[in-house]
């Protein structure tokens, strides 16, 4: 079997390299059977030289299974989202799997087309933040072709694994730090969609202003990164002057909007107080240090990618739900409200 310029070198190209019969090659590449070490480095020698790369279908096929995973995640732009990807991407390639990943960036259409692209590669599991309005048929596909798939952050099926954060205890944990600071106007800052993520921290926030009697709370959107994080707390305070802290819906809207206070002349942490959600590696080298709910992204990653590895091992065991708690971290972005009036001059 000559090899042409373009033809893709095979089993029996390197065989004819290295002067070995085809299953020695097999048996090289594959790691099995007893072969001389000189045999061996023959064949890889001539593996290396011909560039040979095994195809994963026809190995898949012979062993029953696919060794890449595909990371269906909507903005990878996000900090948050890569230092997930690496955590996945450490555990997963430890184990011998390939990470593929892909960001819908939270269009339902594009993503039909992703996971479509998916299945006929035979992708061997799936980690998947569901885009918004994801159809059902989209799910019925997966069920139909029984690819292990396990969901992230947002939790829409209750019949498929689930990883993510208990969102509204972790913002109501924030308000609440704030409160007891003896802030009095605290707003919401971050997000424009109001994904399941994000309705849970809303909820979260709200319920802590009301068990103290604080209103009903205050709402501001913006995008999910640093630069609309500052153009958006600076429109929040032009708005309304009487906010003295801000709860955010990640770090990267945080970072903008200690950012922005900076530009006013204003002192994050003095002025006016923020909180992060996620803490980021950035979070904790700003300037000043991010307080900020703390979910460790890349445990949060390698957590994700145990829970596919375990549904893998056992298709048939009933569906998991993995909620991890976010931890407050107290930085240097939260002080004391300035503006309290003294407790002895209300003639109490």
């Amino acid at each position: 079997m000559g090899q042409g310029m373009s033809g893709k070198p095979t089993l029996a190209t390197v065989a004819k390299e290295a002067g070995v019969s085809i299953p020695t090659v097999s048996q090289v590449l594959r790691g099995t059977g007893r072969i001389s070490e000189q045999t061996r480095d023959k064949v890889l020698e001539a593996a290396r030289k011909l560039h040979y790369v095994p195809d994963s279908r026809a190995a898949a096929m012979r062993s029953g299974e696919n060794r890449e995973i595909g990371f269906v995640i909507n903005q990878l732009l996000n900090p948050f989202n890569a230092e997930v990807v690496s955590g996945v991407v450490d555990l997963l390639e430890a184990e011998g799997y390939m990470v593929s990943i892909v960001d819908t960036r939270d269009d339902a259409a594009r993503q039909d087309r992703q996971l479509q692209a998916f299945i006929r590669h035979g992708r061997g599991g799936l980690l998947w933040v569901p885009a918004m309005n994801t159809p059902d048929a989209t799910f019925d596909l997966l069920a139909t072709h029984g690819i292990p798939t396990v969901t992230f952050l947002r939790h829409v099926r209750r019949d498929l694994d689930h990883v993510g954060i208990r969102n509204a205890e972790a913002t109501a944990t924030a308000t609440a730090y704030l409160a007891d600071l003896g802030h009095r106007h605290i707003a919401y800052l971050g997000g424009t969609d109001m994904t399941v993520v994000r309705k849970e921290r809303i909820d979260g926030y709200r319920t802590a202003l009301a068990e103290r009697n604080l209103g009903p709370g205050l709402v501001w959107d913006s995008e999910d990164n640093k630069l609309a994080g500052l153009d958006a707390m600076t429109a929040l305070l032009r708005a309304h002057p009487e906010i003295t802290a801000v709860v955010c819906n990640g770090d990267m809207v945080a970072l903008g909007a200690s950012l922005a206070l900076t530009r006013l002349g204003l002192q994050p942490g003095r002025d006016v107080s923020v909180i992060g959600f996620d803490d980021i590696q950035d979070a904790a080298v700003a300037t000043p240090p991010l307080t900020t709910m703390s979910v460790s992204p890349r445990k949060l990653g390698r957590k994700l990618a145990r829970t596919l590895l375990d549904r893998i091992e056992d298709p048939d065991m009933p569906p998991t739900v993995s909620e991890l708690s976010a931890e407050l971290v107290v930085r240097e972005t939260t002080g004391p409200a300035l503006f309290t009036p003294p407790r002895e001059t209300t003639g109490r």
